[in-house]
């Protein structure tokens, strides 16, 4: 399998690209780098570090991680040498990709950053279509949430490169991911690169009017040469056959493949190792070319790996094709290490996930979970607003809204109908067989935002982190556990996330810097404790009120947190 060239070969890029994109790019010669540094050298957690380097591998669950963990030799392998949390929670309702990575270096949850969901609904917005996707600037005249213009308008708190740019404005933020989303929520609102893969131009795009660095053009140049390449698939590991196992699900066969795909297949490309590899190439490029922490206050690169969401997506979590996924994530990251090793710099790694995921029903279902099943997500919600519509005698269907999750009462109703149109909304879900619960907006508000181990919140509690009540539904649906809401599976949906239950919720929490003491930490914490425990290891001050809390790195002398 062709993948791209390895990180450090990337820099060279004048001979790696085509002639024709070389002339275009004009790239600056990449600077030498220094000599290797060694990783177990002494550290000193008291000495803030140079460069934190901030990695989320989109839908990668606790249970991955411990799935694989044994296996891992690259990347995955240096940070298990460092500190783990394998019991990470995104703690909130609705485990979806733009809330979760609002939490990673916000330090809060979703009710406070108000990125609630990837999408919701705004009756107010002044255009036809009243869905409003988080990453997006709805006043463009002429957007929709499906073609839009990228923004961060909808996160409402800071990140941790704002609190260090507040420190020391000398700080640079570059933030690099496969999605948008991402790049956005964990970037926010003062970055100095932000660049995500955008699938009308098959290339990485950033904000309306940045200029590209010539990297960004060698990488796009790459993709372009790639996408239009056919691909043979992997060798599969020795650890991988065991897991290569067809399930045909009518449409689309999954379990067994190994990411061959024919030249252009841009769905292909994005659900295997070769949408990572671009990613962490173009990261580890700029970091050379920017010389990121080797300045005089310190800088923060982020990357954010989305290959393993479309992974699972289409493909689902146990097959031979999750299998190969990991195998080569750890060893991609393996490569920007160490390059990042040659530099000389002192960086600390922290990496986890926006969520976690459950496989297809079908194979959950021969691995032992009978109540694992599909459900057709629209034709629900449409029945039921159906339903609603009749028994009450409406002009209109009343809600808007999915099988679970947000669903909104037309806000044109007087307040005696949207009440009756309540009532018998949560009568119909509630008498659905696939419908765990249901509560009220009013409800979640009143529910005191929960405290103590997050795995013993309740559903209620767990709704309540992320609930905005300007955002939010008024009504909040959960279905039973394993229930995927996808009916009939198709080429990039075979199953999903986004429920309320832990193995969407738990995610792995990985610290690290070279000469690190290492040890794995039991109990429970939280994706909003990472932007503290980064700042208390920079000394950088937490400027605003938040949520998560600093964790302490050191297991032996003094305490990172106690600054």
């Amino acid at each position: 399998m062709k993948l791209f060239p390895s990180t450090a070969i990337a820099l060279a890029l004048t001979a790696a690209a085509p002639v024709a994109a070389q002339q275009a790019a004009a790239p600056a010669p990449a600077p030498a780098p220094a000599a290797p540094v060694a990783t177990n050298a002494p550290v000193s957690m008291e000495t803030p570090p140079k460069l934190i380097v901030m990695i989320s591998v989109d839908q990668f669950s606790a249970d991955l991680f411990a799935e694989y963990r044994a296996q891992f030799t690259g990347g995955l392998a240096r940070l298990e040498s460092g500190v783990v949390f394998p019991s990470g929670y995104q703690s909130h309702a609705a485990t979806e990709t733009c809330p979760g990575h609002s939490t990673i270096l916000t330090g809060a949850r979703p009710y406070r950053t108000g990125i609630i969901a990837n999408d919701w609904t705004d009756f107010g917005v002044a255009r036809a279509d009243k869905t409003i996707y988080c990453a997006e600037d709805p006043s463009v005249p002429g957007s929709s949430s499906k073609d839009y213009t990228v923004s961060d308008k909808h996160l409402k708190v800071s990140t941790l490169g704002e609190w260090m740019k507040l420190a020391n404005p000398a700080s640079r933020v570059v933030s690099i991911a496969g999605k948008d989303r991402a790049a956005v929520m964990m970037g926010g609102h003062k970055i100095d690169e932000l660049w995500y893969f955008w699938d009308k131009t098959r290339s990485f795009q950033s904000y309306a009017g940045r200029q590209a660095p010539a990297r960004v053009n060698q990488i796009n140049a790459l993709v372009t040469e790639r996408l239009a390449e056919a691909r043979q698939g992997m060798d599969v590991p020795a650890f991988c056959k065991s897991r290569q196992q067809a399930y045909n699900l009518g449409t689309v066969t999954v379990g067994a493949g190994t990411f061959e795909r024919k030249a252009g297949d841009l769905r292909g490309f994005k659900a295997s190792p070769e949408f990572d590899d671009a990613v962490v190439t173009l990261a580890g490029s700029l970091a050379i070319d920017m010389k990121l922490g080797q300045g005089a206050a310190p800088d923060l690169l982020i990357v954010g790996a989305s290959a393993t969401d479309y992974v699972g997506h289409g493909l689902g979590t146990e097959g031979s094709e999750m299998c190969l996924q990991m195998f080569a994530l750890d060893q991609k990251l393996g490569e920007l290490f160490s390059l990042l090793d040659s530099t000389g710099v002192d960086y600390a790694v922290a990496l986890t996930a926006d969520h976690g995921g459950t496989d297809i029903p079908e194979r959950n279902q021969a691995h032992g979970a009978p109540e694992a099943a599909r459900v057709q997500a629209t034709a629900v919600a449409s029945a039921i607003g159906k339903q609603v519509q009749t028994a009450l005698k409406l002009d209109a269907q009343p809600l808007t809204g999915g099988s679970f999750g947000d669903v909104y009462i037309d806000p044109k109703l007087s307040k005696k109908a949207r009440a009756a149109v309540q009532a018998e909304a949560i009568k119909a879900y509630r008498a659905h067989p696939q419908v765990q619960a249901v509560y009220t907006g009013a409800e979640i508000a009143a529910t005191p935002m929960p405290k103590g181990p997050p795995e013993t919140w309740t559903l209620l509690e767990r709704a309540r982190a992320s609930y905005d009540p300007a955002r939010s539904g008024d009504l909040y649906v959960v279905l039973h556990p394993r229930i995927v809401p996808i009916a009939t599976p198709g080429p990039g949906y075979a199953s999903t996330h986004g429920s309320i239950w832990d193995y969407d919720r738990r995610v792995p929490i990985l610290f690290w810097r070279k000469g690190m003491t290492g040890f794995e930490h039991p109990l429970s914490v939280e994706t909003v404790d990472i932007a503290p425990t980064l700042a208390g290891l920079l000394h950088v001050p937490v400027p605003v009120e938040i949520d998560g809390h600093c964790l302490d790195l050191d297991a032996g002398a003094a305490s990172t947190c106690a600054k």
